[in-house]
């Protein structure tokens, strides 16, 4: 099979847990583009966040699926490629109920332009976040939810102990309307639930840019470790599930790395699918 694309997750497979890339993966990524293979970068971080990330493989111009597919854009430029936005009403309700859980949200928002990606509405948000917002990170607006609608909503996000996400996501799993639901837990001691629009998945983003392309399904490669790689692990060509990955993504994928993030498991897989050296 002669594949024309490579699709990565960034946590917890093409960055370290230094969140740094590797010189072997670089490496390998740059061949892989001087080849004319596509390099497309699928995270659940923000744009802006995955770009600063991304310094060492900027001369590849990888397109970048950010927020799990609500929004992408090219690297070398910035441009604009397609958004999926949550509709204020289901964050409304979300929020509601999230509050009867003792849960405060962050919301990611597309507003790249104007200087900012998040909100939040509690002023000691290290404390209520519990160190989903950094200190040193710049592009966040406090504001009060409820004061006024809040347009261009990417996912609204929720970082707390597994258990207590798992209960809050089963009685919002209860409500109507159509909305992509997400609970990341390779992240750290604590989990990550996630609310987006119905078509906001790293899959159906990354199958609408294909599909301009002329590429098939069969000639994708994808690599990821965490639950919101599963449909885009599971769907395309070659699913790579990293030696660190969850016990589900390890279940949908094709093949199981033999090395971990830590360990440049990108640059081993894709060395040895190519033929590099």
């Amino acid at each position: 099979m002669k594949y024309k694309m490579v699709v990565l997750d960034l946590d917890g497979t093409l960055l370290s847990d230094d969140k740094t890339i590797s010189d072997k993966n670089a490496h390998i990524l740059k061949i892989l583009h001087k080849q004319g293979i596509h390099i497309v970068i699928a995270t659940g971080r923000n744009y802006y966040m995955a770009k600063s990330l991304l310094g060492r493989i900027e001369a590849i111009e990888p397109v970048i699926l950010a927020n799990n597919g609500a929004v992408v854009r090219r690297y070398i430029n910035d441009e604009f490629i397609e958004s999926n936005y949550l509709d204020y009403s289901i964050f409304e309700t979300i929020y509601e109920i999230g509050m009867k859980h003792g849960l405060n949200p962050i919301i990611h928002v597309d507003e790249y332009q104007q200087g900012y990606d998040l909100l939040y509405e509690c002023e000691n948000y290290e404390e209520v976040y519990l160190g989903y917002i950094k200190k040193d990170y710049k592009r966040t607006r406090c504001q009060k939810f409820k004061a006024q609608q809040i347009n261009n909503i990417l996912s609204v996000c929720y970082f707390n102990e597994y258990q207590k996400l798992t209960e809050f996501k089963r009685e919002i799993e209860k409500i109507p309307g159509e909305f992509n639901i997400i609970l990341n837990q390779n992240l750290s001691s604590l989990s990550l639930l996630e609310f987006l629009n119905i078509n906001s998945c790293k899959w159906r983003a990354l199958k609408k840019y294909t599909d301009r392309l002329g590429i098939g399904d069969s000639e994708v490669i994808a690599m990821g470790d965490d639950n919101n790689d599963i449909e885009l692990i599971s769907n395309s060509g070659l699913g790579i599930a990293m030696k660190n990955a969850t016990e589900s993504i390890k279940r949908s994928a094709d093949l199981i790395s033999r090395y971990t993030n830590n360990e440049s498991g990108v640059y081993y897989e894709l060395s040895e699918i190519f033929g590099i050296k």
